[in-house]
């Protein structure tokens, strides 16, 4: 028997005529729109109609549903690079900081960090600290290659309200990141169907001027019509098709939908330290990446090997993580775990307190 695709409540979907269903409050996010956000986590692009035939729904109310939710904050859709600029050997350094804040400072110095462009993603931590009484910044951050890593380091983050330590992890490969993370609210069939429309062949990629002004009139929406991209950005919605696809194929832009976690259902967001050997962390990698609730997970630079965050329901599925990788990877050892008290940044997207997204500071890589 096929299986039923998720179908939005009927007070939604008697269609364009009829009002529009109340604004979902933060933690009302029900499965119509979580079906919703897992198309679009798997096809971020997607034309209403594919999307909607899907769902079982009409373009029209997938459409109305999508920007109910984006309206609200609860789920937006973010496109970011993934490449340096022309000749340059490095390309994008990719970073995760520690930053240990003096007390009564954190607030301050989360706020500068959220204002800088490189700084994708911003997090109050529970890390621990030399002194014991210091708060802990999490940091993402996206630069030009090392050296330009180095210059914001010494510089913009030093100068952080209340500063009292930096400790950088530099990523050396990646396993999952967010973009790759699903509310997982569809079916496999429903997916595949989406998946399957999503896929390009390989393209070459260009990093000209053209391009980064398609990226830019794409970042802070993604899902903005093609003839809005091409208004802004001087050319017919033909050649903006063109481009976009070539910069996905290629890898050169991703596309990522995201949630407030606390809408999803998962206020718990933890953040791992973990030691693998050396000749084990490739396989540690991917076996880490597929265990339930991971969100991110990198190999890094430092005392520590494995970097992990996960998105649980609560604090006992947190740690039940620790229980699927000891028994996975045996020779995994956690040497830190922290736990997120607020996001304040993720992926340029402003978040309140409730994790919704209030404004947008487009990435910038640099200094």
């Amino acid at each position: 028997m096929a299986p039923t695709p998720a179908r939005m409540p009927e007070s939604c979907t008697q269609g364009a005529q009829d009002s529009v269903c109340p604004t979902p409050g933060v933690r009302d996010l029900d499965e119509a729109d979580m079906a919703l956000v897992d198309a679009l986590q798997t096809s971020p692009r997607a034309p209403w109609s594919r999307v909607g035939a899907v769902l079982g729904v009409d373009a029209t109310t997938a459409a109305r549903r999508w920007d109910r939710l984006h309206t609200a904050g609860l789920a937006w859709s973010t496109a970011y690079e993934t490449w340096g600029p022309p000749g340059q050997a490095e390309g994008l350094c990719v970073a995760f900081v520690d930053v240990s804040v003096a007390p009564g400072s954190l607030a301050a110095a989360a706020r500068a960090a959220c204002d800088e462009p490189c700084v994708a993603s911003v997090e109050r931590t529970t890390g621990s600290t030399a002194s014991g009484t210091d708060g802990t910044l999490f940091l993402t951050v996206f630069c030009y290659g090392t050296a330009a890593l180095t210059r914001f380091t010494d510089g913009q983050l030093a100068r952080l309200p209340g500063v009292r330590d930096i400790r950088v992890a530099v990523m050396l490969r990646g396993y999952r990141e967010g973009a790759d993370w699903k509310v997982h609210a569809l079916d496999r069939g429903q997916r595949s169907r989406l998946a399957r429309d999503a896929a390009g062949a390989a393209a070459a990629a260009h990093h000209g001027d053209a391009d980064r002004a398609l990226l830019r009139a794409l970042a802070a929406d993604a899902r903005r019509p093609y003839s809005d991209l091409a208004r802004d950005t001087g050319t017919s919605e033909a050649t903006v098709r063109r481009r976009l696809t070539r910069m996905l194929d290629s890898g050169q832009v991703r596309i990522r939908c995201d949630v407030s976690h606390l809408a999803a259902g998962r206020p718990v967001i933890s953040t791992y330290r973990i030691s693998v050997p050396s000749a084990e962390l490739d396989s540690a990698g991917h076996v880490t990446a597929r265990l339930p609730g991971v969100r991110l997970c990198m190999a890094v630079t430092g005392e520590t090997n494995l970097l992990v965050s996960t998105w649980a329901r609560s604090l006992t599925e947190a740690a039940d993580f620790e229980t699927h990788l000891g028994r996975r990877l045996p020779s995994a050892h956690v040497r830190r775990r922290d736990i997120t008290l607020l996001t304040a940044k993720r992926m340029g997207r402003l978040l309140d307190d409730q994790g919704r997204a209030q404004g947008h500071i487009p990435l910038g890589l640099g200094p």
